[in-house]
């Protein structure tokens, strides 16, 4: 896997995200490791001071996916919101933990289901709860 792009969290969401991790370790949920590595690595910045630019608990994002510059979108929510349409990831599922924090034009290599994994690219942050104001959603 290639070289992981720096990300940001805001202290909001690392706030939501420990209380979600403790329930979620004692319930032995799967990506609970993945996730604490993320916010590990992460800058912590307040809410207010989020760029528009990154990903955010409750943002919807539109990607591409390299290799055949096929277009989607997502909404990184917690596990309790996730919809079963495919419009929503859990920030506990691989894809949304390594969308965490990260910025309009990164690069990543995400897992897939049946095995390897797919490059993306993120294009643009639809909406982002921060830059809507929202800073205690």
């Amino acid at each position: 896997m290639s070289e992981q792009p720096p990300i940001m969290i805001s202290q909001t969401d690392v706030d939501r995200i420990e209380r979600l991790l403790e329930t979620a370790a004692q319930e032995g949920a799967a990506g609970v490791t993945a996730l604490e590595q993320e916010l590990e690595r992460a800058r912590v910045v307040p809410s207010a001071e989020m760029p528009p630019n990154v990903v955010t608990m409750n943002s919807r994002v539109r990607f591409r996916e390299v290799a055949s510059s096929k277009p989607f979108e997502l909404t990184l929510v917690y596990p309790r919101d996730v919809d079963p349409d495919g419009t929503t990831v859990s920030i506990l599922a691989p894809v949304g933990s390594a969308l965490l924090g990260l910025s309009e034009g990164d690069e990543i290599e995400w897992p897939k289901p049946a095995g390897g994994t797919l490059r993306v690219r993120i294009e643009e942050i639809l909406y982002q709860p921060e830059r809507a104001g929202e800073h205690h959603r």
